[in-house]
């Protein structure tokens, strides 16, 4: 199973990911990361230097195969304003 490695943008600064996760393709990756964003937004807030935030996402070669910005997981959200009956 290929291994993908979760690395934060924030302006200039990289925060590395050691470790990475055995997943099972590039579309499980793009769902982690997804998930992560939203967590970090839920525990951080909406700070700016958050919106401009990217998870880059590489594979074992350190090889880039996703790019997320953390507005594109806000988009996703449901409507939170919506009545449900």
């Amino acid at each position: 199973m290929p291994r993908y490695f979760f690395n934060t943008r924030i302006g200039n600064e990289l925060i590395v990911d050691p470790d990475g996760e055995d997943l099972r393709n590039p579309d499980r990756a793009w769902e982690v990361a997804r998930q992560m964003i939203l967590e970090v937004v839920k525990s951080e807030g909406t700070q700016r230097a958050l919106l401009e935030a990217v998870i880059e996402v590489t594979d074992a070669d350190g090889e880039i195969v996703l790019e997320f910005p953390f507005t594109e997981a806000l988009l996703d959200l449901p409507d939170q304003s919506a009545t449900r009956h």
